[in-house]
């Protein structure tokens, strides 16, 4: 029996690099009352290498029927949390399929080595969903490998009473009877990981952004802003806006936060929206800033995505600088000041992980984070603020959509600056030791 493909080593067991998706059209039902979803998925795939079979991941869900090009194939079976589609005759480089999987179950986050669970998962009343770095096969058939990016349309059909959100505009909302249907769509390609679900009773609240920015709240703790309330959430407008200045105009339609009526351990990233438990919606520094965080997320990580997990670096280093960045510039601590108190802090912590090369293990350890944001601050320092905010800038617009590497910014880096920021960040990224900042 052939072996299953892995297409990222941080990841084994995920994604498939003999083919792409170009879009992904979900038609899901989904029942609260028993964890039910039913979902079809209509994927445009496009043949990389030469190919008699499609390996998609899917995992604790049931296929019932695939079709390719509106006929059935060889054969399909699910192994090990896959779903491998045998093609009626071989697929050549270039050519374009159109791939249907219908699918239910009961979905449940999956649980991964190193990386806990992700995936669908219950709250009290209402759905998340969780995507990184492997949750996406828990509720999609999809090539789940950060560097294989698609459009989306996505339509859940639920319970009346409950608000639906995901990624992108709102396209159609729909009711018939004891249900009703949300189709959102995002046009700008999306990793995997980065597709969501959210699904409880929620209140909607406007922000005066520049593109349709809201926070999906509570039912009744929208009518009732509070203090903690707008210390966070409120001033999402002014950091989006704050973060066009320093990065570019922010690249997507449009911008949600969704705060769960359940704790959460985490905040959760996806793309041009970002979740958040109760528990996050605090006037303290060290939820506001979370806030920050993920949206910074929307122009690293999101417009501008890793093509390997073992860059991470590259999105949770820069969205941890930009929390500096909004601190300073709402009038809290100086992002010097923050750069300083981490560096101390590093420092008395064991010197064991590569910045460029973390290991799965390590991909999101904390040290990734502040030693990744330290490194841009020491580029900061070397090339002053007008040409660090120009390479920033640069990055992004030169790199949106795309999928990009630790090599790429580096060379990127040198050629926007003119300086040797290659050498610079060599010891940040290459050595176990921390530099001296």
């Amino acid at each position: 029996m052939r072996g299953l493909p892995t297409a990222d080593d941080y990841l084994p067991g995920h994604g498939d690099r003999t083919w792409s998706a170009r879009s992904y059209d979900l038609d899901l039902a989904y029942k609260l009352e028993g964890n039910r979803l039913d979902g079809e998925a209509r994927v445009e795939v496009e043949v990389l290498e030469r190919t008699d079979r499609l390996v998609l991941d899917l995992a604790g869900l049931d296929v019932s029927k695939v079709s390719v090009d509106g006929r059935r194939p060889a054969k399909h079976a699910q192994r090990r949390n896959r779903l491998v589609v045998t093609l009626a005759e071989e697929a050549h480089e270039g050519a374009v399929l159109q791939l249907v999987v219908k699918y239910a179950g009961h979905p449940r986050p999956l649980v991964e080595k190193h990386h806990g669970d992700a995936g669908w998962e219950e709250l009290t009343d209402g759905v998340i969903v969780a995507g990184q770095p492997h949750g996406a096969p828990t509720w999609l058939p999809c090539n789940d490998r950060p560097d294989d990016k698609a459009t989306y349309r996505i339509t859940v059909t639920t319970d009346v009473g409950y608000t639906v959100v995901s990624n992108g505009l709102l396209d159609q909302r729909r009711r018939r009877g004891s249900s009703e249907s949300w189709t959102y769509v995002m046009d700008a390609p999306m990793a995997t990981y980065l597709a969501t679900v959210q699904i409880g009773r929620y209140d909607i609240v406007e922000h005066d952004g520049p593109v349709p920015l809201v926070s999906a709240v509570p039912q009744g703790t929208g009518r009732r802003p509070s203090a903690d309330y707008e210390a966070g959430l409120g001033r999402q407008a002014d950091m989006m806006r704050a973060f066009e200045g320093w990065f570019g105009p922010y690249p997507f339609t449009s911008y949600a936060a969704v705060v769960t009526g359940d704790d959460l351990e985490i905040p959760l990233e996806s793309q041009s929206l970002s979740t958040f438990g109760k528990n996050f919606v605090s006037q303290d520094w060290e939820q506001v800033r979370l806030v920050a965080h993920e949206l910074a997320h929307q122009w690293f990580g999101n417009i501008v995505t890793l093509a390997r997990w073992r860059d991470i670096w590259l999105h949770e280093g820069f969205a941890c600088y930009s929390e500096w960045l909004w601190s300073e510039e709402s009038g809290g601590r100086s992002a010097d000041a923050w750069a300083r108190h981490h560096h101390e802090r590093l420092a008395e912590l064991d010197q064991d992980l590569v910045l460029a090369d973390p290991g799965p293990e390590l991909m999101f350890d904390d040290r990734v984070y502040k030693r990744g944001a330290l490194a841009l601050h020491a580029v900061r320092g070397q090339v002053g603020d007008e040409a660090f905010f120009d390479l920033l800038t640069g990055w992004v617009a030169d790199h949106a959509r795309a999928s990009v590497t630790t090599e790429d910014f580096l060379a990127y880096a040198d050629r926007r600056t003119g300086a040797d920021v290659s050498g610079l960040l060599r010891p940040w990224l290459a050595d176990e030791e921390l530099p001296a900042l």
